[in-house]
Parts: structure tokens; C-alpha cells; sequence
């Protein structure tokens, strides 16, 4: 019999406790730095300018979410392309293709933040926010967009390192920005000793200042460890980065759009409800974190370990990670029930905020367990290979969203809207969950 030998790491040997930690850990840490940002602008202007600031920068952080997701793109599909260039021994074409993809996405991010320059005004009257939310987003988003090509950079460039096997310079440099952005905010939004007093602007120069600084300091280092040649592009690999990473980076650009429809709503019961929409939307990110961190750690062990043929390990491994997840999962949740004013107050202290606010967090506290389901077993079948009717009977049900609040919001008010959210969010962990028991998912071949 010929025996197989493990590669040092493998995940298809060992205890599946550490691994799973080990694997969610980075990526967990990686995603709180990128959430950290659009969270650090909502308190600062909450609490300095006030609700319909707060308002403003939740809206227009909408389509801000949208323009990420487009630039998850590159950085998904160079994961792979250059990942795989390196494991073949081939690292100047690794570099080559990095180089394509930094430069391809300083042109996509021009070319989206034009088209968000010319769509803005269309943007808050689809969404019909109060016009002086409006007129605070128009301010924000405007100034957001002029960064926007060096923040597309930015997620080419973490991608650069990751690809290569660095997580900790990506880190370091994210770790950085996220601090930075703590002291720059309140001093550009308040105007403090020297600096300017911006107002809301202030926010969105903060965050594409610290962002576009790691990226040029990104470029230096990698150009120094010729992990990036920009002298001479391999433009044959863009068309890959695309197709492998546009699923992921759609169905973020779906959800965005949907809450922008949701808004459309929202903003019938008042400012203060907009900002609760906000703000219920970064709280309830908190959750969201751990569970994708998670997930990642759920597709490379069934991925593995399918192709090990050893399926009761992958199904082991499943049940572990949901098990972890869920003690970080149920902990929020029951933070939402218990402390949902404390956490709302964290943004402002205007009391119809915080009444709506906390509304929504009692409401979404049970999707916390929703989405630990949904999104860890969704990872695991994109392990197996098995990601088509998972991925459309998501996307049904997250535009189910927007014909329930439509319908739930004229019978009961705001709270329609919340349990909109939370129903459908249960509703796609309950389906993953039946695609996971269906077994479906053991007869694809990759």
C-alpha cells in the first residue's frame, strides 16, 4: 500500500481544536480592523454632532459597503492567483500579477468613486432620508470617494502579503490605520488645537487618510521584498481575480442594496429610526465578526478533508466550529437582550435613538444564532464545492427582505422592519442547515 504524507500543518491530521482556532483567529482580527473604521466614524459623529449626523454617515455608509465589496474583489481572486503562483515555485509571476491587480484596482476605484460622485444625489432620494441628512451624507460620501482609489489599493495590497504567506504585515499596517483613525476623527470633526474644524467631512478625511497611508506604505514594503512588479503587469491574471472573487464580492453589493431599499422605509418613522438603523447594523456586526472568522475555518477543513476522504473528520469539524462559534454568538445575543440601551448609548445620547435602537437589538438578537448557522454551514458547503442553490435560496431570502418591510412596516411600525431583518436571517441559517443535512454537498467532485 502506498502511504500519503501529510504536509506540516495539514488540516486532515491532529487535534481539530487548535486548528479551528488557529484558522479563525487571523481572520477574525483581520475583519474587526476593516469594520472598526466606518464604526469608529459613527461614534465620534454621533456623539459630537448628533443624530442626524449619525444619520447621514449610516446612509451614505451604505454605499461606502458597496465600494468595499466591489474591492473585496481584487483581493479575493489575488489570494488565489497568487497563492497558487507561489506554490508552484514561481514567485515573479506571483509578483506580476499583484502588480496587475494594485494597478487595476486604482482604475476600478476611480472608476466607481465617479460613479458615485454622479449617482450620489440619485442615491439619497432613492433612499428618501430628511434633507438635512441628506445634505450632511452628500458631504460625507463626497468626501469619502475622493480616497477611494487608495482604499481599493489598499485591499490589492493586503491581498499582496496574505497571498504570500505574511498575515502579520497586512495586520500591522490595518492595526495601525485603525488606530489612527481613533485620534485623527474627533480632531478633524471638532477642530481641535491646529486642525481644522471639518464637521462630518472630518470623518471621511480620517478614514481615507490612514487607509491610503497604509496602502503607499503597503507598495514600499512590498516592492522592497519584490513581492509586487509593477514595472512590467501580468494583466492575463485580471480576468481570473474577477471571476474568482465576484460571487463573494456580489453578494455583498446585494446586501448593501438591500439596506439601502430598507432605508427607503426606515426613513418614514423619522431620523431617529435612521440612526438606529445604523447603529443597530454596526452593533450587530460585532457578532458578525466571530462568525466569519469562523466560516473560513469551516471551508478549509471540509475542503481538506473531503479531498483526504476522510468526510466524518470534515463533519466533525463542522460541528466543533459551530460549537465555538456559537459560545461568542450566544454571549451577544444575550448582550442584546440584556444591555441593548448601554450598547446604543455607546453612538449618542439622544433618546429616540436610543429608544429605536434598542428595539432593534431585541429584535435581532435571535438572528445572532441565525447567522452563526447560516454562515459557518454556507462556508462549509463552499468547502465541499457545493455553492449554487445554497447561494440562490440566500439571495432569495435576502430580497425577501424588502417586500416584508414593506408589508410588516405599514401593520406594525418600525418594529416590521427589525423583524424583517431578523426572521429572514433565521430563515437562511435553518436553510443551510438542511442543505448541511441533506448530504447533497458529498457528491461533488472539484
Amino acid at each position: 500500500m502506498t502511504s500519503v504524507t501529510r504536509a506540516p500543518g495539514s488540516l486532515t491530521v491532529g487535534p481539530l481544536r487548535p486548528v479551528i482556532l488557529q484558522l479563525a483567529a487571523p481572520a477574525v482580527a483581520m475583519m474587526a480592523c476593516h469594520f472598526c473604521f466606518n464604526l469608529i466614524d459613527s461614534i465620534w459623529v454621533g456623539r459630537l454632532i448628533g443624530p442626524a449626523a449619525l444619520a447621514a454617515v449610516s446612509t451614505a455608509g451604505f454605499y461606502v459597503w458597496v465600494l468595499l465589496s466591489l474591492g473585496e474583489m481584487v483581493e479575493v481572486g489575488l489570494i488565489a492567483v497568487a497563492a497558487r503562483r507561489h506554490g508552484e515555485g514561481r514567485p515573479d509571476l506571483a509578483a506580476r500579477a499583484a502588480g496587475a491587480a494594485v494597478l487595476y484596482a486604482l482604475g476600478a476605484g476611480t472608476a466607481a468613486s465617479l460613479l458615485g460622485f454622479a449617482l450620489t444625489g440619485d442615491l439619497f432620494r432613492l433612499m428618501t432620508v430628511p434633507r438635512e441628512v441628506a445634505a450632511l451624507g452628500y458631504r460625507y460620501l463626497d468626501t469619502w470617494l475622493l480616497g477611494g482609489p487608495l482604499v481599493f489599493g489598499f485591499f490589492a495590497i493586503e491581498a499582496t502579503f496574505r497571498a504570500a504567506g505574511d498575515t502579520r504585515t497586512p495586520f500591522a499596517l490595518l492595526a495601525a490605520s485603525v488606530l489612527l483613525s481613533v485620534g485623527l476623527d474627533p480632531l478633524l470633526i471638532a477642530g481641535v488645537g491646529p486642525f481644522p474644524r471639518l464637521g462630518v467631512e472630518g470623518a471621511a478625511v480620517a478614514s481615507v487618510m490612514v487607509r491610503g497611508g497604509g496602502f503607499l506604505i503597503g507598495v514600499g514594503i512590498a516592492l522592497k521584498r519584490g513581492l509586487i512588479r509593477l514595472d512590467v503587469p501580468d494583466w492575463r491574471a485580471v480576468p481570473t481575480l474577477l471571476r474568482v472573487g465576484a460571487p463573494l464580492s456580489l453578494a455583498g453589493v446585494l446586501l448593501s442594496v438591500v439596506y439601502m431599499w430598507l432605508t427607503r422605509y426606515t426613513s418614514r418613522f423619522g431620523t431617529a429610526a435612521l440612526a438606529a438603523l445604523g447603529v443597530g447594523h454596526k452593533v450587530e456586526g460585532i457578532g458578525f465578526l466571530a462568525i466569519s472568522g469562523f466560516a473560513l475555518s469551516a471551508a478549509a477543513l471540509v475542503g481538506q478533508n473531503l479531498g483526504a476522504n476522510q468526510e466524518a473528520r470534515a463533519r466533525r469539524a463542522v460541528r466543533m466550529t459551530v460549537g465555538y462559534c456559537l459560545t461568542v454568538t450566544v454571549a451577544t445575543a444575550a448582550a442584546f437582550l440584556a444591555i441593548p440601551r448601554t450598547l446604543v448609548a455607546l453612538f449618542t445620547s439622544d433618546p429616540a435613538v436610543i429608544a429605536d435602537g434598542t428595539l432593534y437589538l431585541r429584535v435581532i438578537a435571535f438572528a445572532q444564532i441565525g447567522q452563526t448557522f447560516e454562515i459557518i454551514l454556507e462556508g462549509a458547503l463552499a468547502g465541499a464545492g457545493y455553492t449554487l442553490w445554497p447561494q440562490i435560496t440566500s439571495t432569495a431570502l435576502t430580497l425577501l427582505r424588502v417586500p416584508l418591510a414593506a408589508w410588516w412596516s405599514g401593520t406594525i411600525g418600525l418594529l416590521g422592519i427589525w423583524l424583517a431583518l431578523s426572521v429572514t436571517a433565521v430563515a437562511r441559517g435553518i436553510a443551510m442547515t438542511l442543505f448541511w443535512i441533506g448530504g447533497a454537498w458529498r457528491r461533488m467532485v472539484v
